[in-house]
């Protein structure tokens, strides 16, 4: 099927904005937004793990050991008592 969008200037830009940051056509983006929208997944012998490998690289690195280490666990003094009665 076919059908033709007349879109605002500034869709459009944004559109493309997010098509381009996914790494994708503005028509490969677009048919992601519609098949979402329509319910209708992506095949289960497409999906390979290479875009949750993919995202992880981009983000490899950032943050140091000790970062990771505050920002995702407890901080063992910041313990109060909790009344359970």
């Amino acid at each position: 099927m076919t059908i033709t969008l007349e879109l605002q200037p500034d869709i459009e830009r944004g559109l493309l904005a997010q098509a381009l940051l996914q790494g994708l056509s503005l028509q490969d983006y677009v048919q992601q937004i519609v098949a979402r929208e329509a319910h209708v997944s992506e095949p289960l012998a497409r999906r390979t793990g290479q875009e949750l490998i993919d995202i992880c690289a981009q983000v490899r690195g950032l943050l140091t050991d000790d970062e990771i280490d505050v920002l995702f666990r407890r901080n063992p003094s910041a313990a109060r008592p909790v009344d359970l009665s």
